[in-house]
């Protein structure tokens, strides 16, 4: 059954502004809600607002530019009109800021549902359903009841018409009240920034190198906050760590040692606060994206470069090349035999970022052909060591 959305932005907040512009994560309150509606596959998506102020004008078309289509209505009919017979519909009060899970689990139930919150001190704000729950600002209803609704409305307030005449059809009531507390309910832009900061922990990837875990967490920290309140996109910094690999690899043919080395420095946290910018606006990057599957090829050709230049111009000769050569296979065996498995000691086993890093000391001395042969012994040693867990693992099934 189709699935659409239905947004209220039109209370304003105690500046007098729309609750839905309150910033959040760098963009707005209303982005977000139109983000995680995407996000469970709601479409279309209708947001109800008594008049589009400049602020609202712009924050739609970032969702246009990011492939988020939002129709603007007036009222209750116009809404209604918006969306097809047997159509369900998730909707989404004003200045609600919901977890993307709490939503998921709302649709997943094949009847019409209302989040409910205890009515406690805590949650005095939120629109009472009874004596024991709140609404949490998030139902599930369907086209039928939008339209009677918004025939029979008047001066009424659509979003409480709607909660009511959910509760009289006999909605079922869904608790969100775990661990996250449920969904907030933001009046003023204070009420944010906890949730901001949840929304930003949440964010943070699993760290599969040593260097990820260990050294750019305050980096990728710093830039994520830093980028998520510009216009930047997230594909664009995967395409700089591979335009900085590429260029390393070419550095390293011509001779200029250290200038690739400092590419290959600058990309290694691209990716990350990429993924993370990604994440915080509920459009994850694509596993088929070019960029983020060229930069592992990408990184093994800087590595033969460097070996290649040795060769020529160094005092490494022939072994030079046979050992960058080596280390670039072993470390591709790697990640083959892992097979996407994360192993106890997975972050100290051969990487990308894990090889700039080593690098750096033996390039201080100007060790660079001890540095080759040493990359291909650790990625040799990753290679068995993956290779005796996988086998041991399939001895003992």
């Amino acid at each position: 059954m189709a699935l659409g959305a239905l947004i209220a932005a039109y209370q304003e907040d105690d500046s007098g502004s729309l609750r839905a512009l309150l910033p959040l994560a760098g963009r707005t309150l209303v982005e977000y809600q139109a983000r995680c509606a995407a996000a469970t596959g709601a479409s279309p998506i209708v947001v109800i607002v008594d008049h589009v102020p400049t602020a609202l004008t712009e924050a739609f078309a970032r969702l246009r530019a990011e492939g988020i289509l939002v129709t603007t209505v007036s009222d209750g009919n116009d809404a209604a009109s918006r969306f097809e017979a047997g159509t369900r519909i998730l909707q989404i009060a004003d200045g609600i800021a919901p977890e993307i899970d709490e939503l998921t689990r709302l649709i997943e139930i094949d009847e019409a549902a209302i989040a409910t919150l205890p009515d406690d001190e805590e949650h005095e704000h939120y629109e009472r359903i009874d004596s024991d729950s709140r609404w949490g600002g998030i139902a599930l209803i369907d086209a039928a009841t939008l339209g009677s609704t918004a025939a029979m409305l008047g001066d009424w307030d659509l979003q409480s018409t709607l909660l009511r005449r959910a509760v009289q059809a006999g909605a079922r009531l869904v608790r969100l009240d775990g661990p996250g507390g449920g969904p907030l309910l933001a009046e003023k832009a204070s009420d944010l920034g906890g949730f901001e900061r949840r929304l930003l922990v949440a964010s943070r990837g699993a760290r599969r190198d040593m260097v990820a875990r260990y050294l750019l967490p305050v980096i990728e920290e710093f830039a994520t906050e830093q980028l998520m309140e510009t216009k930047v996109r997230p594909e664009w910094l995967v395409d700089a760590a591979l335009a900085l690999t590429v260029g390393a690899a070419f550095a390293f043919t011509r001779g200029w040692l250290w200038p690739a080395l400092a590419m290959l420095l600058l990309s290694m946290p691209l990716d990350l606060v990429a993924a993370r910018l990604a994440t915080l606006r509920l459009r994850p990057l694509a596993l088929t994206l070019w960029s983020k599957r060229a930069l592992w090829p990408a990184a093994g050709a800087a590595l033969v470069a460097l070996g290649w230049w040795s060769a020529r111009h160094g005092s490494g000769g022939w072994g030079a090349i046979v050992a960058a050569l080596a280390a670039a296979a072993f470390a591709q065996a790697t990640r083959i035999e892992r097979g996407g498995v994360d192993e106890p000691f997975r972050h100290w086993l051969f990487a990308r970022r894990t090889a700039i890093v080593v690098a750096v000391p033996f390039a201080a001395l100007g060790w660079w052909n001890v540095l080759l042969g040493g990359l291909a012994l650790y990625a040799a040693a990753s290679f068995f060591l993956v290779q005796h867990l996988r086998h041991r693992i399939a001895r003992a099934a």
